[in-house]
């Protein structure tokens, strides 16, 4: 249920937006260029600051064999789009899978099903599966930490958080130190054993990601070393707009888990179990708070551990939904469950036509089918609203992303 979802977000909404560019463009370049790395679309618009090749590099391998049949007939690349799309959902829901085992396992079968449910009627988290953010490549590895923290392998908890601070998100550290700080007052391994294992993953990812980036970039570099130098160091973020300190929980939060959100409280309360594992998220978020730059994708990495309090919440109203008093609330539930079905299709149609570039560039193409050659310029507006490399067709157009490009080819 949770695939067909994202898949059918994926195909309904196909294009990207300017804050996916950069895997956008660089998985179209792995696919088309492969080696030519001069031909990359970063060494000419290298974007504020730099990001790693390694989530572009792995979903691109992982797509090629349905990109060379594409190739090979000729598919519009927007084919392509979707197919890289479609791989990085299964990703995503793979990992999100391991987790919901080990829900299964801890609290039993009801509440996995609940927090199937509450997952498939909120919006954002589906919808953002297929869309190649470096905060979901993340995910992937968060995922992977609460399933091992479930399971009890608390090292390989850290060390899933370590690779997704390291390589894709150095704002993880914050999940990583609350994380581990919870373990560390648990007794769940000792301090020591905690600081061999940071550092030798540590090391071990900075020196894949410097290896692997600075090839690409042909400069050496850390990208995530960049990237938290100017988001927090020199706070560069808040350039880009900011947000009062409770906007995750007064806003996003509420928008992305709707009736989950009431219930995550509540499934607190009821279940002690679920506290030691809530916490340390909630704190997460309490800390990314002081940040002043604030995008509901950059807390979205808790919403599945939230989701598992409220499933816990859920249930126990199943249970006892026959009994005086339980049964209103039951309903009231149902109702709520509905209420945020409702919100999730209006926000899907809002995104929908959230992408005017892309659907633009789509009517163009279908307009005009003379054998011609055609030269289109592609403006900033429009590469941030929808189009990638992915969109263009071939010949007889050809794109250009600059006036002095433009300006050129038509002369000639």
């Amino acid at each position: 249920m949770l695939g067909s979802i994202a898949a059918f977000y994926a195909v309904m909404v196909p294009y990207t937006k300017v804050e996916e560019s950069f895997n956008v463009q660089a998985m179209h370049d792995i696919l088309y260029h492969n080696h030519h790395i001069e031909k990359y679309d970063h060494l000419e618009f290298p974007g504020v600051v730099p990001r790693t090749f390694i989530g572009a590099l792995v979903i691109a391998i992982l797509s090629s064999p349905a990109v060379l049949i594409i190739r090979v007939f000729h598919v519009p690349k927007i084919y392509s789009l979707l197919a890289v799309r479609l791989v990085l959902g299964c990703v995503i829901l793979t990992t999100l899978r391991l987790f919901r085992v080990e829900v299964k396992r801890k609290f039993g079968r009801h509440v996995e099903a609940f927090f199937v449910v509450l997952t498939a009627i909120q919006f954002h988290v589906l919808f953002y599966s297929t869309r190649p953010l470096p905060n979901i490549l993340a995910l992937a590895l968060v995922n992977l930490a609460y399933s091992f923290w479930f399971k009890g392998n608390y090292l390989r908890t850290l060390q899933a958080l370590i690779v997704a601070a390291v390589v894709f998100r150095c704002d993880m550290i914050l999940l990583l130190g609350t994380i581990g700080a919870a373990l560390l007052l648990s007794r769940s391994f000792s301090l020591m054993e905690a600081i061999k294992c940071c550092i030798s993953t540590a090391l071990l990812c900075i020196g894949f990601t410097v290896l692997v980036d600075s090839i690409m970039w042909q400069r050496i570099l850390w990208p995530e070393f960049e990237v938290f130098w100017f988001n927090s160091v020199l706070n560069r973020s808040s350039e880009w707009g900011t947000h009062s300190i409770h906007w995750y929980f007064t806003s996003a939060l509420p928008r992305s888990m709707l009736v989950a959100y009431p219930l995550c409280l509540v499934g607190a309360l009821l279940d002690r179990r679920i506290v030691p594992y809530v916490l340390p998220v909630t704190l997460f978020v309490v800390l990314y708070s002081k940040l002043p730059h604030k995008e509901l994708r950059f807390i979205i990495a808790a919403v599945p551990m939230l989701n598992v309090s409220a499933s816990l919440a859920a249930n126990r109203l199943y249970n006892n939904r026959k009994k005086s008093g339980w049964n209103f609330l039951y309903v009231l539930m149902l109702g709520a469950f509905l209420a945020s079905l409702g919100y999730s299709a209006v926000s899907f149609m809002a995104s929908y036509s959230n992408y005017p570039g892309g659907h633009a560039l789509k009517a163009l193409h279908e307009a005009d089918s003379s054998m011609k050659e055609k030269v289109l310029h592609i403006d900033v507006l429009t590469a941030m609203s929808g189009v990638s490399r992915f969109c263009e067709n071939e010949y007889p157009w050809r794109y250009v992303t600059t006036y002095k490009s433009t300006k050129f080819i038509v002369k000639c």
